[in-house]
């Protein structure tokens, strides 16, 4: 059964708002990639908190996209435009500090430390799911987009999510070893 889209209009609004559509992204503009990022957690049939995650996920910048467009004491911002749950994610996501998280981010008791406050924490087992869907679905754009990063990139990307997927759907695993191994 198909999943319906979310809706994003209020969050495309605060992006379009805060610039997103005029910042220089590969394969366009930000706010290109994230809309792109949304298509295509909705084709892997993601629930619609998570859609509107991709959509957003920027939005507090990345441990690989430093430029963030809302300071983390505005989060009630996003969180009113796109839902508290695609906003925990969004947080989740834009937190991370990949060098000590991904190691360890199949194993259940994997800690998942916090770029910003530097302390680390156990997610549930649903938002360490959600966090590595969206991981894939933004890495594949740009590997599907530009092919210098795919070559730079895919192989180390192929390992981490071989190495996750248990956490991935079956749609998700079968992108990343198309366009990443491809």
């Amino acid at each position: 059964m198909p999943v319906s889209p979310a809706d994003s209009g209020p969050a495309v609004a605060l992006l379009r708002g805060l610039g997103a559509a005029d910042i220089a992204h590969p394969g366009g503009t930000l706010l290109a990639h994230l809309t792109r990022v949304q298509r295509q957690l909705t084709a892997w049939r993601a629930r619609p908190a998570l859609q509107l995650a991709g959509l957003c996920h920027a939005f507090y910048g990345t441990d690989g996209f430093p430029e963030a467009l809302l300071p983390l004491d505005r989060r009630g911002e996003l969180a009113a435009a796109a839902g508290a749950e695609a906003e925990a994610l969004v947080y989740l996501y834009a937190s991370c500090d990949r060098r000590s998280t991904y190691p360890t981010l199949a194993d259940a008791d994997g800690p998942f430390r916090d770029r910003f406050t530097g302390l680390s924490h156990i997610p549930e087992p649903q938002s360490r799911r959600d966090f590595a869907e969206l991981s894939a679905a933004n890495e594949i754009d740009l590997a599907r987009l530009d092919p210098a990063f795919r070559d730079e990139w895919g192989p180390e990307l192929l390992s981490l999510f071989t190495r996750i997927r248990p956490l991935l759907s079956q749609p998700a695993w079968a992108d990343c070893q198309e366009v990443l191994a491809g």
